[in-house]
């Protein structure tokens, strides 16, 4: 008969098994591929196109140029990540340099803003977009709305609890059909639209000045419909072969979404030319409606749907890691650091997150938080690519099995783009700026708070 000592300390024992877990190996290249593309492409190409073409003068040219820029942009900060991921194949991907090169309280900001407003406020977002398409197929009243997008959310949650792979094998086909849709629209409009060559006169001449602020302007659009690459590195402790599987679907990952995107935008020139297009702002049904006919264009918004579910699975996928890297350091919620015995997923990371995007989404309130704070991304963003730097300097002979091409300049580059961007946002909206540096700092007491309880907890002899 087990004495109550006993019994307390095999409790003890089995919540220590359980914290041990280690997350499983299962993710390959197809994966990361498709995960990368996934949760890149949401709504963006379907609406963005026109507010990319309006401050540049309707100009064609230019206006592909931007989406090529931004594709680049990108591009440079995935060759950049690739090095990281497959030196540090660890879950938590930019939490995880961000903590070793700049320290634990700056990448716990990272975290915190990640749980608080831009995971869950981008799930949510998706989630609201999604009950809002729906309703083109069935009426939904503001209540009924609000219990489908947290039905979504709480359906990805269920998924992403039951096993990685199964989340993985549901990332790769919602992630395949919106492609092919996107694809044989593209090929629909191209073969019944105007002649792309005939569009081109409508490009306008504008002045050094106009043309530095509206490609400024243009490229915030470009880079939110690219948004999201980076997510892929949260998973690096469930991937295989990271060191070879990560450089390669960060370089196969961005040039495809470089195409599909110049694709799309083609398409929708040689349905709607230049003006058509700048005129509207949900420019793939418009392109359709008037190529094809109004009732395909249903078929947009249902493509929209699995896009925009496809983007939250994969945010859910990928953003707990972070979560349960953060729990694991003591600086988080410590159940979250568990992984579950029989599905071998951070489920109570997984929940966690779900429940908190799925209150934004019914509270409304996700719009004026993600708008406030979007930007701040990019500054970890940056710090995160900074930390090659860090690397390289710090552990010389460190086993790198891949090298970012053309270092210093592909990391440098992006780091400056991130930085301009940044700079660009808090001097034309210095308010959003202050408010947005507001919610990130307002970590700074929980870090400390969970810094006090975690050495309190920790047995002395254990300490570092």
């Amino acid at each position: 008969m087990l004495v109550p000592n006993a019994v307390d300390n095999l409790h003890v024992q089995q919540e220590d098994k359980s914290r041990q877990r280690q997350l499983s190996r299962v993710l390959r290249f197809r994966d990361l591929f498709l995960l990368i593309i996934g949760t890149v492409i949401g709504s963006g190409i379907f609406l963005v196109p026109g507010a990319v073409l309006r401050p540049l003068g309707n100009s064609i040219a230019l206006g592909l140029c931007v989406w090529i820029a931004g594709g680049v942009l990108s591009l440079l900060g995935a060759l950049t990540y690739g090095e990281l991921s497959a030196m540090k194949p660890q879950a938590g991907g930019l939490y995880v340099y961000i903590r070793d090169c700049f320290g634990p309280f700056l990448a716990f900001l990272f975290g915190w803003t990640l749980f608080f407003v831009i995971s869950a406020g981008s799930v949510a977002t998706l989630a609201v977009a999604f009950s809002n398409y729906l309703a083109e197929f069935i009426p939904l009243t503001p209540l009924l709305a609000k219990l489908v997008s947290v039905l979504m959310i709480a359906v990805i949650c269920v998924v992403n609890v039951r096993g990685t792979r199964q989340s993985s094998d549901l990332q790769n086909v919602t992630t395949t059909l919106k492609v092919a849709a996107i694809v044989l629209m593209g090929a629909a409009l191209l073969w019944m639209g105007k002649s792309f060559g005939a569009v081109i006169a409508t490009s306008q001449h504008l002045s050094p000045g106009a043309l530095a602020s509206g490609f400024g302007l243009a490229m915030i659009s470009v880079l939110w419909a690219y948004e999201g690459w980076q997510y892929a590195t949260f998973t690096a402790g469930e991937t295989l072969n990271p060191q070879r599987n990560f450089p390669l679907a960060f370089l196969a990952g961005s040039v495809a979404l470089i195409g599909i995107y110049l694709f799309a935008n083609v398409a929708y020139l040689a349905a709607l030319g230049a003006d058509g297009v700048a005129n509207s702002n949900r420019v793939a049904a418009t392109a359709v409606s008037f190529v094809i006919g109004p009732r395909v264009a249903k078929l947009v918004a249902l493509t929209i749907l699995i896009s925009m579910f496809s983007a939250a699975n994969s945010i859910m996928l990928t953003a707990p890691r972070v979560y349960y890297a953060m729990a694991k350091d003591g600086v988080f919620f410590q159940r979250l650091s568990e992984v579950h015995p029989r599905f071998g997923t951070p489920a109570f990371a997984v929940i966690a997150a779900a429940m908190w995007a799925a209150t934004l989404a019914a509270s409304g309130t996700f719009e004026q938080l993600l708008t406030y704070v979007v930007f701040i991304g990019w500054i970890f963003y940056a710090l995160a690519a900074a930390s090659v730097f860090v690397y390289r300097k710090r552990l010389p002979y460190a086993n790198r099995p891949y090298r970012v091409p053309g270092y210093p300049v592909t990391p440098l580059v992006f780091i400056a783009s991130a930085i301009a961007l940044v700079t660009n946002t808090i001097a034309t909206q210095p308010k959003r700026a202050v408010v947005g540096l507001g919610i990130v700092l307002a970590g700074a007491p929980a870090y400390a708070i969970w810094r006090k309880l975690h050495a309190a907890s920790t047995p002395v002899g254990s300490q570092a």
